[in-house]
């Protein structure tokens, strides 16, 4: 052990004798601490927050999306073999998409319908698993009522159940007489779905192709586009340059899911970065405090550093001595900072202690993601702090002249 760090650890064990100092110095570990473990949950709730949000949106809609031009695709199974030929791509689905009025006995609502094939939606999306009730399956029509699939706050609101019947109001209608008549027609409810997202399990409904083509007015061999599940979500944007080379000849436009929702992205990443600035600011309270005690310690110790200095230890010594002190204690409050914010966010992480309002916001539990490289940075940043409220108090105590402290001892 080098004989600086020995005496920065003697002096920091002497700090119970001196009442005034030892209560500054806990509260710069007790700053640290708190400032330490406040990111960690914070960060974590960010994380988790991004991360959930992006696995929601995910589940219901796809990684690419396809879409024509001319507002339909002809010759889609083509495409859609074309499509799973590029690498990476790991499902490929055909849709159908339209804004309807549902209208049942508990009142009417506006839905996003959207049809799909039962058979490859599977392949990429997680509508299956957010199933509550019934199944896809059930979308067939064995008794010659096509099945519809809702979201689970629409059916609430409704007072809808599994074999309910509703009517779906089309806007492709027909003049008569009269005047314009909208397009009717009877679905019965085969399932209901739950994905925690208030905005889509209150729209969002599902019919076959077969049937929103009927409904809409579709030709047989039309769909709206074709959605794309790829197997690393991080690839995405290069991926659908691939598809896009592959299908140069379709006039279809590609577009990935990072690029429909940047905004939002871009919104979490910069309340993310905000809130890692601001809370900051409370380890960097914990610092000054750390200043503090160390001039005060410098100024007590005014005597042992100029004997020191007599006995031959360089400017360059006293000035480690003192670094090495701030950086102990700074070191301290980062280790209890983790052990306070760690079990915390694994608590709440388990626990779900904290639910939200689903019809706020687009989860309905405080969700917590701990990534390795954030802890990282959180640690690293706080010991940076703490080692740069060194620097001032430890240039002071190697620029003491020797002679002039021990004159008047």
């Amino acid at each position: 052990m080098k004989f600086e760090f020995f005496i920065a650890l003697r002096y920091l064990a002497a700090l119970r004798r001196q009442s005034f100092i030892s209560i500054i110095s806990l509260f710069a570990v007790c700053g640290v601490a708190i400032g330490v473990g406040a990111l960690i949950v914070v960060i974590g709730v960010m994380n988790g927050f991004s991360t959930d949000l992006r696995d929601k949106i995910l589940g219901v809609n796809a990684h690419i999306l396809m879409t024509s031009y001319s507002g339909g695709i002809k010759d889609y199974n083509y495409l859609a073999d074309e499509t799973m030929r590029v690498p990476g791509v790991v499902g490929v689905t055909p849709f159908v998409y339209s804004e309807v009025m549902l209208s049942a006995r508990g009142g009417v609502k506006g839905v996003v319908l959207r049809g799909i094939d039962p058979q490859t939606s599977d392949r990429v999306l997680s509508l299956s698993r957010d199933m509550v009730a019934g199944g896809l399956k059930d979308l067939d029509e064995p008794d010659g009522a096509p099945g519809i699939v809702i979201g689970s706050e629409m059916a609430k609101r409704l007072a809808l159940s599994v074999g309910a019947q509703v009517h779906l109001l089309s806007p492709s209608g027909r003049a008569s007489a009269v005047g314009y008549r909208p397009k009717v027609t009877t679905f019965r409810v085969a399932g209901i779905f739950r994905t925690g997202m208030y905005e889509y399990d209150s729209s969002l409904g599902y019919v076959t192709i077969d049937a929103a083509r009927r409904l809409l007015g579709f030709n047989n061999d039309i769909v709206s586009g074709l959605e794309v599940r790829v197997a690393d979500v991080g690839r995405v944007a290069r991926i659908s340059e691939d598809i896009q080379r592959a299908v140069g000849s379709f006039p279809v436009v590609v577009r990935h899911w990072q690029e429909m929702n940047a905004n939002l992205f871009a919104a979490l990443k910069l309340e993310k970065t905000a809130m890692f600035i601001i809370l900051a600011m409370i380890v960097l309270v914990g610092s000054f405090s750390i200043v503090t005690m160390l001039v005060m310690l410098v100024m007590q110790k005014t005597k042992d550093i100029a004997v020191l200095m007599s006995m031959g230890a360089a400017a360059g010594s006293i000035r480690r001595i003192f670094m090495c002190q701030g950086t102990v204690i700074g070191l301290v409050g980062t280790v209890l900072g983790f052990c306070l914010g760690l079990p915390v966010s694994l608590l709440l992480k388990k626990y779900q202690f904290i639910r939200l309002p689903s019809n706020v916001y687009p989860v309905d539990y405080l969700p917590i993601r701990l990534e390795f490289l954030d802890m990282a940075l959180i640690g690293g940043a706080a010991l940076l702090l703490c080692f740069l409220a060194t620097i001032y108090p430890a240039r002071r105590a190697s620029n003491l002249n020797p002679s002039d402290a021990l004159r008047y001892e």
